[in-house]
């Protein structure tokens, strides 16, 4: 898995907007207190917005909210939103990637990999990274 500057300024953004305990969160500010480029984090914003994680509210008194609690907004939600599917191999999603003759077993481990990132990302809210310790237990998900 390869974590883009995209996915990792979302998450940023959408951990600073659940932190603000409701109140409205100006783009200008995400994007000061994270250290984001502005006009970066506006398509960003965009993308959560149309992804339906994020509201947002125009005016002098605007700003952007959660469209959900914190609690119930994964990791993989915002990574889906920002940069689609979680895996990819060759820039093709892990089902997609497909092999022939010795390398048939390749699409197997993808498919694993590709699972255990879910696992991970999808049991991961942004209630649990504003807590301390900071990720829930996971349980391996590999067979022993």
């Amino acid at each position: 898995m390869y974590v883009s500057a995209r996915s990792d300024y979302a998450l940023r953004a959408m951990l600073a907007v659940a932190a603000g305990g409701g109140e409205l969160v100006k783009a200008a500010s995400l994007a000061d207190v994270q250290d984001i480029p502005l006009s970066f984090l506006q398509g960003i914003l965009v993308d959560l917005r149309r992804a339906g994680l994020l509201l947002s509210h125009r005016g002098t008194e605007g700003g952007y909210a959660l469209a959900r609690p914190a609690d119930e907004i994964t990791v993989g939600d915002v990574l889906r939103a920002v940069g689609g599917s979680l895996t990819t191999v060759r820039g093709l999603p892990a089902e997609r990637a497909g092999y022939q003759g010795v390398a048939t077993g390749l699409q197997d481990v993808w498919l694993a990999v590709h699972g255990a990132i879910a696992l991970v990302v999808d049991r991961t809210t942004l209630a649990d990274l504003l807590r301390v310790p900071h990720l829930p237990p996971v349980d391996d998900p590999l067979p022993s």
